[in-house]
């Protein structure tokens, strides 16, 4: 696939300016200033503090959800969370329940099933809740209109904490707290679930006088929500990431410690959590075994965590083996009737409801398409689909909505339910739309910080690198492009899955890996001249340090 390479363009002045104030590389000022860092945020984005917390009493409705948390607690009633299955709503239901427990207050907890019940509030599990006092959402909740409506008709006071976009009428709860309200007047509304829980415990903390650290204790599990939820470590998520990170390396969680052992990763960092953590966490939803990962962040027992972890790898296992048998079977059945067309629509009732968004994502990296796959049970198909950058997915669904029972999502992400008599007309009408947009005009564009040379790197600046961590959304692992390089060895490891080469600019010579980019070793030999865009990063072995590019992408020169 033809991929457009783009350089930001060099501010060679300010990064200069930056560099010299901060005591930095030039390189790190370029990228700052490529990740839109204003100049008087820079301190708090290289070193964030706790200080740097916005007041939590800035979120719409937050003194009316304490107010009504703190009578539930004076009075002793019967409180009871309600939350989502996934990383953010499992972290988001710990910390609270985490943070009651800690006063003395013993509260309850609701998660649906996603096999059974689907994402959100459902009024078959609130008929099940019709004997507390106070139900509070998190991670959920802001669209559940008839659903708390329901509850409210049931005598159940409802508070909502959520950070998704709200409907243009609010859910009648008491308090409705949620930064992405049109009324909000809180600084920053990128907040994942978990943040904004993170936030009611904070206010709650204030009202009742107490110290700091009693809802900063907390950040190891807020830390591992967020970066997992795929919000933008910006402003107030990175200072969660940042300062939380330091918390989860030395965590006193007994399950969250015990799952990182388990997993074996010698630095933790952000790519241990959206690598490691996430998706074990992830997968007992995806499995239905959701509450697994809620009593691992729970026990207090270290051999009930191991037991625990040692499960979540074996559902971690089951997903990836699952996912692995869709995408083949995906991938064969776009090849045979397919590929030629602008998008994707593929459904099979063998497939897994739970990791076919996964798959989906996948084809559609692979392909550069949008796609939507469907799981059909019966006569019912449930989906999920994902989308290209410039393709508003959520838009064309609504276009092509006739043949849909339902859908939901936004222009990354969908989910769907189709009936399966219905199918063949959606596949057709969604193949219409696409022939009359602009999707075949979308060039899938790499955006590079900067273009260096190897003879201008050296360890320290690599090293400086990590002063940019963690990285996330909105703040992805720096890109550099690296031109006529020539190839000094090249070999394929792990059975020819990954690509091994030693790369050389006059008398500079760099070791580089291509994960998962074995089968172009084929595509090139000793002595061709490539452009290589990648990360840079120190590869530690025996006690030795040394410089290697990570490569993303890989040409041949046009230059010699």
């Amino acid at each position: 696939m033809n991929k457009k390479w783009e350089c930001y363009p060099k501010n060679e002045e300010l990064a200069k300016q930056i560099a010299e104030k901060y005591q930095i590389s030039e390189m790190i000022a370029e990228i700052l200033i490529n990740r839109k860092v204003d100049l008087d945020q820079i301190e708090q984005f290289l070193n964030p503090t706790r200080h740097d917390f916005h007041d939590p009493f800035f979120m719409p409705d937050m003194e009316k959800a304490v107010s009504r948390i703190l009578e539930a607690m004076e009075k002793k009633e019967k409180i009871v969370i309600y939350g989502d299955y996934d990383v953010d709503g499992i972290t988001s239901i710990t910390v609270l329940k985490k943070f009651f427990a800690d006063r003395g207050i013993s509260v309850d907890s609701y998660i649906p099933n996603r096999l059974e019940e689907g994402y959100g509030l459902n009024k078959e599990a609130i008929d099940t809740l019709k004997d507390y006092d106070l139900m509070i959402t998190v991670d959920c909740g802001i669209s559940g209109i008839e659903e708390i409506d329901y509850a409210v008709s049931l005598g159940i006071d409802v508070v909502v904490t959520d950070h998704h976009e709200p409907t243009e009428v609010l859910p009648k709860a008491l308090a409705v707290v949620d930064a992405k309200r049109k009324d909000n007047q809180y600084p920053f509304n990128q907040l994942a679930g978990v943040g904004v829980c993170f936030k009611l415990i904070q206010a709650i903390s204030l009202k009742m006088g107490l110290p700091d650290k009693e809802y900063l204790k907390y950040l190891d599990i807020v830390c591992v929500g967020t970066i997992s939820d795929i919000v933008p470590l910006v402003d107030e998520n990175r200072v969660i990431a940042k300062l939380g990170l330091k918390l989860v390396s030395q965590t006193k969680n007994i399950g969250l410690r015990c799952l990182l052992e388990s997993i074996g990763y010698k630095k933790v960092d952000s790519t241990s959590i959206s690598f490691g953590v996430a998706p074990r966490i992830n997968a007992c939803g995806r499995m239905g075994f959701e509450k697994e990962a809620l009593r691992l962040f729970l026990t207090d027992s270290v051999e009930e965590a191991r037991e625990i972890a040692k499960r979540l790898n074996q559902y971690n296992q089951e997903r990836q083996t699952a996912e692995k048998k869709i995408f083949e079977e995906a991938v064969q059945m776009i090849e045979t009737s397919e590929k030629d067309k602008a998008g994707i629509i593929l459904g099979s009732p063998n497939w897994h409801h739970g990791v076919i968004g996964i798959v989906s994502s996948k084809v559609t990296d692979l392909y550069f398409k949008p796609s939507v796959l469907v799981c059909f049970e019966g006569e019912e198909g449930k989906g999920s689909g994902r989308s290209i950058p410039g393709f508003d997915l959520h838009h064309a669904l609504t276009e092509c909505s006739s043949h849909l029972t339902k859908f939901g999502g936004h222009s990354m992400a969908v989910g769907v339910t189709i009936q399966k008599s219905e199918f063949e007309d959606f596949k057709e009408e969604f193949e219409n739309f696409l022939q009359n947009s602009n999707i075949r005009d979308i060039i899938p564009i790499v955006y590079i910080d900067e273009e260096v040379s190897l003879k201008e790197i050296d360890l320290e600046t690599v090293k400086q690198i990590q002063l940019l961590e963690p990285f996330g959304e909105a703040n992805k692992m720096p890109l550099f492009l690296f031109r006529n390089l020539k190839i000094h060895s090249i070999r394929t490891l792990s059975e020819g899955k990954h690509l091994k080469l030693t790369l050389k600019e006059d008398q500079v010579i760099v070791e580089a890996i291509g994960f998962n980019m074995g089968e172009l070793a084929s595509t090139y030999t000793i002595e061709d001249y490539v452009d290589v865009v990648g990360t840079l990063e120190v590869n530690r072995f025996n006690g030795n340090e040394q410089i290697q590019i990570n490569v993303k992408e890989i040409r041949k020169s046009y230059e010699k």
